[in-house]
């Protein structure tokens, strides 16, 4: 289940990818940011909840309708769609060692996230093309998946000079 984006333009800017999201609220709260700062998003099935779940419009509130999304049935439905030559895999992840705040971002790249509950399989981990981390207070496990695509979001948008205008 594969839908068309809206955005003609997808390949020349900045895209979220989230790899089989757990919790309906986070997806929600994505897709309000991203709807907010333009920014598509794929969606790579299958989705630990029912996607029409109230929790997920929720959370998106009557940004939902605004947001660019496209589902993708599993991975390789949706790396179909990626070419080197398009799009560079940032995958955001506790276990990279490359921070957040060093990394230079390309205005075509794809922030990809893992599950809340699992991250990335490993081949997933493997594909991507860079992997980065947001540093955090020691012992401390991870940030909220809508917290860390709010923050690495705006850090890319940022460095690329794609806030909306």
């Amino acid at each position: 289940m594969t839908t068309v984006y809206k955005s003609p333009h997808v390949l020349l800017i900045m895209r979220v990818a989230l790899y089989q999201p757990d919790i309906a609220g986070n997806l929600g709260t994505i897709l309000r940011t991203c709807a907010c700062l333009d920014v598509p998003v794929d969606i790579i099935e299958p989705c630990g909840f029912p996607f029409s779940d109230r929790s997920l419009k929720r959370s998106g509130m009557d940004y939902f309708d605004q947001a660019d999304f496209t589902r993708h049935a599993d991975w390789s439905t949706f790396l179909n769609q990626i070419t080197p030559e398009s799009a560079r895999i940032v995958l955001l992840s506790s276990k990279a060692s490359h921070p957040l705040h060093e990394f230079v971002f390309r205005k075509n790249d794809i922030l990809l996230f893992g599950s809340e509950s699992a991250g990335v399989p490993d081949d997933v981990h493997q594909r991507a093309n860079e992997r980065i981390t947001i540093k955090m207070k020691s012992g401390m496990r991870s940030l909220n998946l809508a917290v860390a695509n709010g923050m690495a979001l705006g850090e890319a948008l940022h460095q690329t000079g794609q806030f909306p205008e």
